[in-house]
C-alpha cells in the first residue's frame, strides 16, 4: 500500500516514521497529513479535526525548545565567526542582525520541530498513541 497525503492509517498498519515526520514538520497531523495539528502557535489539538485522530497523548514538553536551540546554535555560531573574520563588521551591527536571525529562525523552527516530534511519538506508539481503549470491569452500559 501506497501512502498518499490524505489515506489515514488503522491502528493494525505499522506506521512509517519517515512519512509521520514530514506530515509533522509540516503542522499536519501525523495519520492523515491533511488535518491542522496546531491550535495557535504551539497548543497541539485534541484530536485531528479531518480524520479524527486522538493527539492528546503527546508528551513534547521541552524538547522541541532544546531541539530548537541545538540547532541555531550549531548554525549561526559558525556563522557569526565566519562573518567576524571575513567582514569584521561594528559589534552593534553584528549585534543586532544575529539577534534578528537568531529570533527569526527560532520562531520558524519551534512549531515545525513540535510537529515532528508529536509525529515521531505518534509513529513509535508511544505514551498511548495507537494503544487499545482502556477496559472498565464491573460496568454495564
Amino acid at each position: 500500500m501506497t501512502l498518499t497525503e490524505t489515506t489515514p492509517m488503522t491502528d493494525a498498519e505499522d506506521r512509517p516514521l519517515k512519512p509521520a515526520l514530514l506530515r509533522g514538520w509540516r503542522m499536519r497531523c501525523p495519520n492523515c497529513g491533511a488535518g491542522p495539528m496546531l491550535r495557535g502557535y504551539l497548543k497541539v489539538r485534541d484530536a485531528c479535526p479531518v480524520c479524527g485522530e486522538e493527539l492528546h497523548h503527546h508528551r513534547a514538553d521541552d524538547g522541541p525548545a532544546y531541539l530548537t536551540i541545538l540547532i541555531v546554535g550549531h548554525l549561526l555560531a559558525p556563522l557569526l565567526l565566519f562573518t567576524y573574520m571575513k567582514w569584521r563588521p561594528e559589534p552593534l551591527v553584528m549585534a543586532v542582525g544575529f539577534t534578528i536571525g537568531t529570533v527569526a529562525l527560532s520562531l520558524y523552527l519551534l512549531p515545525r520541530l513540535k510537529g515532528a516530534l508529536v509525529a515521531l511519538q505518534w509513529a513509535h506508539r508511544m505514551h498511548g498513541f495507537g494503544a487499545p481503549a482502556p477496559v472498565t470491569e464491573g460496568r454495564d452500559d
